[in-house]
Formats: C-alpha cells, structure tokens, sequence
C-alpha cells in the first residue's frame, strides 16, 4: 500500500485533541454528574496514546520495506530526539516559573524551591528514558524511540515474528503494574518503551508486515467492533474502579491509564481507517494531522500555565476552577493555544514542521532580518 492513508492523517489530529482532553480533565469534581461525564470521556479518549504508537510502527514497517532499516531508524531518532527537545525547552521554562509562583503564594522559600526543580528536570533515567523528568505528559517520545530501536534490533536479527508474543509478554507485567494491581505488585515504573510502547508499536509493525489487508466491504465489520471494545472498555475501567473497589463517582474519578480492552478498541479502530483510507479526504482533517506532534509537545507548556494563572487568580480571591465555564473553556484554550505556539514557533523559523525540532538561532536571526 503506497497511496496516502486520509484516514489516518485525520485520524491523527483527532487522537491529539483526545489526549489535550485527558490532561484537562474536563467536568472533574464539579459534583456527580460531572465526574460521570468525565470518567465516560477519559475512558473514551484512552485509545489515542496507543493509536499512535500503533501508527508508528505500521509506518515504520512501511518505510524500511525497502530500504535500510538502520539508517531510517537513525533518520527517525534524529526526528523524535529533535521533537523531544523542542518540548523540552517548552515546557521546563514554564513549569520552572510556575513552580516559583506557586511557591510565593504558599509562602515557601523560593531558591531551595526552583534548585529542586532543576534537579528534577536533569535526573539522567527521568529525563533520558522515561520521559517525565520535566513533564510526565512527554513521555511518549522516549518511548516511542526505544520502542522502535526494539523493533529495529529484531528486524536486522530476523526474528520478528518473535515481536508480538515477546512485546505481548511484557505488555502483560505493564497491565498487572497499573489497573491488575489487585493481582500483582509490579515494584518499578511500567510507563515506558519496554511495558508499553512496544507491544503497540509492535502490533503496528505486524499489522503491515503482513500480507493480510482490510477491505472497504467489512469496514462497517470493524466500526461495530470499534463501538462494541469501547463499550467493553468503559465497563472494564468502572469495573476496575468502582466495582472491584467499592467506590462510586460521587467520591471521585478512575483514571488507571489502559486496560485489556484499550487494545482491541485500539487495533479495531486502526483496522477500520485502514479499511477506509480516503476517509475525512474532503476534509480539512488530513492536512491538520501535521500539527498533531506540535501540539502534543507544546500544550504540557500552555497547559501549566493556564492552571498557573487560574491558581494565581484564586489566591486573589476569583474561584474560577470550579466554575462550568472554566471546564468548557480549558481544553480549547489548551489545543489551540498550542497550535498558536508550534505554528509560530515553525514561522519565525526556530523549528520546521515535518523536519528538525532544534531551535535554531540563526534562523530566528534571519526571521527578524526579514521582517
């Protein structure tokens, strides 16, 4: 398959607007009903981190079909690295001075306050591997880079038909560290490349490494199953949350990240896109699914300081965070004040959209030259 998949170009900035969702926990805490929507919206939106990974990998296998699979490896760990950095240089100056506010306004000292941060912002394993050194919502970058150096060791050994039952096996232990805790003490972090990010990347690569293809004449086939897992999915989670545990949503929200059932509603999304590959091609969707990476990246930044500003107001007396209109307005602000920067981050030329990440100041330099 060499033509350009629509679906999943649309797809892409879609997902992304789910993940915004999650971090700005909509409805949270504003009374019952409010922690039902937002439990039905965070169970909802769970299948977007793992699309993700599981788009990679699909592109992965698609892009080394013919070509050296080391030296694109390289090309795309240079890409993610850049990525990577860009959220970096974003996000630790914003969560810095936040930090530091929000010090001031509870009246601890400042400097041992902002000298923590820094340690914490340079911890090696953090920072290098895990990816939540600066911010946890970054993680996904880190784990999607070892996730497909993983992947690439297994290609050049031949052994990936090895890939799905070994990232499967791992995949198991991340599942029994997070929502199975009632079966297992996992006594290390599972967010990350080896427990998470693997097996869906992994489950890409398979999915075009294949010969097998998913026709048009059973796409509805896979929108019913997409419907049918996310409704498993839901009832997994309350089950996880609420059954098992003996609580209910007026106390509070279930927010255990992926469950059994986030893979099937996961793979059988990605089957039905794939199945339908002009889908959303008169849209402008497909063309916005290049902004995606952007916004995943620089809304951790704006994000943090919107609940700054909040948190600043509130001291001053202005309860603004458990009002509705603060709920119906967080998660828009988030996306597209994080368009607003990549965008602009991409037009004074520290960046290139599709291309290095690296803040460059001789491009910034010649911006202003031209303006």
């Amino acid at each position: 398959m060499s033509e350009r998949i629509y679906s999943i170009d649309a797809m892409r900035i879609v997902a992304m607007a789910f993940i915004v969702t999650i971090h700005t926990d909509p409805f949270r805490g504003v009374g019952a009903y409010g922690n039902i929507l937002n439990f039905v919206i965070d169970s909802s939106a769970r299948f977007a981190v793992p699309f993700f990974f599981v788009t990679s990998g699909y592109f992965f296998a698609r892009k080394i079909a013919r070509r050296d699979p080391v030296s694109y490896f390289a090309k795309r760990a240079a890409t993610i690295s850049s990525i990577y950095v860009f959220g970096l240089l974003l996000s630790a100056p914003v969560f810095l001075a936040g930090t530091v506010v929000r010090a001031g306004i509870e009246n601890r000292d400042i400097a041992s306050t902002a000298v923590l941060k820094l340690t914490e912002f340079v911890s090696p394993l953090a920072l290098l591997y895990y990816g939540n050194s600066v911010s946890e919502i970054l993680w996904f970058l880190p784990a999607l880079l070892f996730s497909l150096a993983i992947i690439c060791s297994f290609v050049v050994f031949g052994a990936t038909r090895y890939l799905i039952p070994i990232s499967l096996g791992f995949h198991v232990v991340g599942l029994l560290g997070s929502s199975y805790t009632m079966f297992a003490n996992v006594p290390f972090e599972i967010r990350d490349a080896l427990f998470f990010g693997f097996f869906y990347t992994s489950l890409g690569y398979a999915l075009h490494s294949s010969e097998w293809r998913p026709s048009s004449d059973r796409s509805a086939l896979f929108l019913g199953a997409t419907v049918l897992f996310g409704a498993l999915h839901v009832g997994e989670r309350y089950v996880l949350g609420y059954v098992l545990a003996d609580e209910t949503l007026g106390h509070g929200v279930y927010t255990s990240s992926y469950t059994i059932a986030t893979a099937l509603v996961t793979l059988s999304l990605f089957l039905f896109l794939l199945s339908r590959p002009t889908l959303g091609a008169r849209t402008p969707l497909p063309a916005w699914g290049k902004y995606a990476v952007g916004v995943y990246v620089a809304h951790p930044a704006v994000l943090f300081a919107l609940e700054t500003t909040a948190d600043v107001l509130e001291g001053m007396g202005y309860e603004i965070q458990t009002t509705l209109l603060w709920h119906f307005v967080l998660t828009p602000a988030t996306f597209f004040g994080a368009l607003v920067v990549y965008i602009g981050a991409h037009r004074v030329g520290a960046i290139e959209i599709g291309g290095s990440h690296l803040p460059s100041v001789r491009s910034i330099g010649k911006y202003v030259q031209r303006q």
